[in-house]
């Protein structure tokens, strides 16, 4: 049998009724209490409360707190007027259970309209994501095509420009070789006309002094046409071999950097060397335990049994797997604090942020961990200016959540204390 509570204080205004009920030596959660317009119930085993409400309150906007062993609630009343008591008087025992069940089924139809509204805001919070996410792959498809785009606009203006230049260079080497035969042709016109001054004597001369014999046989020898002067034959061709120093990157020695280049070569081979790693350890793993999933939950019951390092491996695993899921960076950093790993923390709720985006209504309590993870991190490594910054954030997109609050006023007192010392 359950043991009625009959020890409770009460008083009221013309808007609101404002009851203390006492509860010493029991543990009381919200789960403990359950409130309609007219009934309201508070069960703790063995201990049990219940009133029929003398009129109708505003049950969304009424409010319960809990401590010190007391139930303080603030009852709006819905219409302003001063009650004779708190409970419905002269009620029988059919009423009351009608006013009972009455309420029971109000709360579960509210339960059920809470539940399909919730339901609708999800389906819209899934379809905006689902949106901003088209977005940001048609922008980021839209910004690879300018890039493509000015690329080609780019190296078509560098092949015209190189086929100018090649014009221009066979224009010049046409000329120049023109130029060059208009030379030789001068030249050998001014051959000829010396070798005929030195060989071929005046008119008088030639009437007086040489006189042509009759019969056979006659010659003279310059009855015979000048041979002309032969230019000397073009020289042979010939091969000509070049050796040139053997280099493994494929880049201009006058433009390389030896030493990043190699140091490159390195890093590349390491990552040959882990990915061949990787391969050989997870060919070696249960089916069941190649899914990161099955890793985050494992990691959650190793984290909630205190077995820090343990969900540490089992999230490093997961990572390995599928490095895109935010919660497993997030829950890693939940680890790494217990563990005073404060800058992995750190590093790991910064990627978590960085995965969870575009920030909306569904992944908002993962960015509000992940800001006070981090701000915890940034805290007991005394760095109280960035902490701040990142409860802030947290404040913004939670403002009802008292616990952040109240530990952001206390880094800004520390933070205040810290300037007042110095």
């Amino acid at each position: 049998m359950p043991v009625w509570l009959r020890e409770y204080s009460w008083r009221q205004s013309g808007s609101a009724v404002y009851l203390s009920l006492p509860l010493r030596g029991v543990r009381v959660t919200p789960a403990n209490i359950f409130c309609t317009d007219r009934y309201l119930k508070v069960s703790i085993p063995p201990f049990l409360f219940e009133a029929i409400l003398y009129a109708p309150i505003d049950d969304t906007s009424s409010t319960a707190k809990i401590g010190n062993g007391i139930i303080f609630f603030t009852l709006y009343k819905k219409e302003v007027a001063m009650w004779d008591s708190l409970t419905l008087p002269n009620a029988n025992k059919e009423k009351l259970q009608y006013l009972r069940e009455n309420a029971v089924l109000k709360a579960h139809e509210k339960a059920k309209e809470e539940a399909e509204a919730k339901k609708v805001t999800k389906q819209e919070h899934k379809k905006h994501a689902l949106e901003a996410t088209m977005k940001l792959e048609e922008a980021e498809r839209k910004r690879i095509e300018d890039l493509k785009e000015k690329e080609r606009q780019k190296v078509t203006k560098e092949l015209e420009l190189w086929k100018k230049q090649q014009k221009d260079a066979e224009k010049q080497k046409r000329v120049q070789k023109e130029g060059e035969l208009y030379q030789v042709e001068q030249l050998k016109e001014k051959k000829k006309e010396k070798i005929n001054k030195t060989r071929i004597p005046n008119e008088g001369t030639s009437k007086t002094r040489l006189k042509p014999t009759k019969g056979y046989g006659s010659y003279s020898m310059f009855s015979e046409n000048l041979k002309e002067e032969q230019l000397p034959a073009p020289r042979s061709a010939a091969t000509i071999r070049i050796n040139f120093t053997s280099r493994v990157f494929p880049t201009a020695l006058r433009e390389s950097c030896v030493a990043e280049e190699e140091e490159w070569l390195r890093k590349q081979a390491e990552a040959r060397r882990a990915i061949s790693a990787d391969l050989s350890e997870l060919e070696d793993l249960k089916e069941e335990e190649k899914n990161p999933d099955w890793l985050k939950n494992k990691g959650n019951k190793m984290f909630a049994t205190g077995n820090y390092l343990a969900a540490v491996n089992a999230y490093n695993l997961a990572v390995r797997l599928n490095n895109k899921l935010p919660l497993l960076y997030l829950n890693r950093a939940a680890c790494h604090l217990k563990l005073r790993n404060l800058h992995k923390a750190i590093e790991d709720s910064s990627k978590a942020l960085e995965l969870l985006t575009p920030p909306v209504p569904d992944n908002e309590n993962a960015r509000v961990k992940a800001y006070v993870r981090r701000g915890t991190a940034f805290c007991q490594l005394e760095l109280y200016t960035e902490g701040l910054q990142d409860y802030e954030a947290a404040l913004k997109i939670d403002p009802k959540n008292k616990t952040i609050e109240k530990d952001a006023e206390k880094i800004r007192h520390l933070i205040q204390g810290t300037t007042q010392d110095s």
